[in-house]
């Protein structure tokens, strides 16, 4: 019982870590944060911070990491649906994590979560396209319509995250799935 203690205690701190850093890193570039104003901001010690990472570009690997494989699995759960569906668990899944797409937003970041989500983005929807039973587009004509289509989808996520989430959810859901269908229709010939 004291490890399920344990392993709660670690995952908040964590957390709080995360979150600090994240909005620290909205506020300035990542090469001026120090562990200091992580461990102030999160309410932990240097020492705390220390036991999970070893300094602010660990943590911030870290975060990257873990945010990659979450969202890359997501991805691949979602493949098979519907679009509006699909973007409503998308949207959920960063509502959850605003922190982090903050920071993966921000202006003051290394732009790297940025364009790996991007990738994840792109593969998915390559992989969409070329499954199309009517598909007859070469390698290079699938290339720039997916890079298309998950840049468009990451411009308007980036926008609202930006925005600090000032449209509903519902809102941004309707249009990402919209701008998608329409591209979809595009692919198809429609």
């Amino acid at each position: 019982m004291s490890e399920k203690k344990t392993d709660r205690r670690t995952l908040k701190t964590r957390r709080a870590i995360c979150d600090a850093f994240a909005e620290l890193l909205s506020e300035k570039p990542l090469h001026k944060i120090t562990v200091q104003e992580i461990a102030d901001k999160s309410d932990v010690n240097r020492v705390t911070f220390y036991k999970h990472y070893l300094d602010v570009y660990d943590l911030y690997d870290k975060i990257e990491e873990e945010v990659l494989v979450e969202l890359g699995l997501l991805i691949l759960q979602l493949d098979e649906l519907r679009s509006e569906k699909f973007f409503s668990c998308l949207i959920a899944y960063i509502r959850d994590n605003k922190s982090i797409f903050g920071m993966i937003f921000s202006r003051n970041g290394t732009n790297d979560l940025r364009e790996k989500f991007g990738k994840l983005m792109e593969g998915l929807f390559r992989k969409l396209i070329s499954e199309q039973k009517d598909s007859s587009f070469d390698d290079e004509r699938i290339e720039y319509l997916s890079c298309y289509r998950a840049q468009g989808c990451i411009a308007v996520v980036e926008k609202w995250v930006r925005s600090g989430y000032s449209e509903p959810e519902s809102f941004i859901i309707k249009i990402l799935a919209d701008l998608d269908q329409n591209t979809g229709n595009f692919i198809c010939g429609k």
